[in-house]
C-alpha cells in the first residue's frame, strides 16, 4: 500500500465517522438553528469527501482538470458553509 492508499483509507474512515454523528444528531434535534447547521455541517463535509475522491478518475481525467474539480468542490463547500452560517447568524 502506497502511503496516498493510506491517507485515504484514513480520511474515509474520519468522512464516515463524521457523516454518521451527524445524520444520527439530525434526526435527534430536527428544526430550529440546530438542525440547520447540522444540515451545513452534513453538506460541507459532503463537498470536501467529494474533493477529495475525485482523485478515483485519476485514469480517465487528466490530472489539471481533477485540480480544478477539486478546487472547485473545496470552494463550493467553503462557501456554502461561510452562506448558510451567515444566513443563520441574521434569523
Amino acid at each position: 500500500m502506497t502511503a496516498q492508499t493510506i491517507i485515504l483509507i484514513f480520511t474515509l474512515v474520519i468522512y464516515l465517522i463524521i457523516i454518521f454523528v451527524f445524520n444520527k444528531a439530525r434526526i435527534k434535534y430536527a428544526g430550529g438553528k440546530v438542525g440547520t447547521v447540522i444540515n451545513l455541517i452534513l453538506v460541507t463535509v459532503s463537498l470536501l469527501f467529494i474533493a477529495d475522491y475525485v482523485i478515483i478518475f485519476d485514469r480517465i481525467v487528466s490530472p489539471d482538470i481533477l485540480d480544478i474539480v477539486r478546487a472547485l468542490f473545496r470552494t463550493a463547500a467553503l462557501a456554502f458553509l461561510a452562506y448558510g452560517g451567515a444566513k443563520v447568524a441574521d434569523s
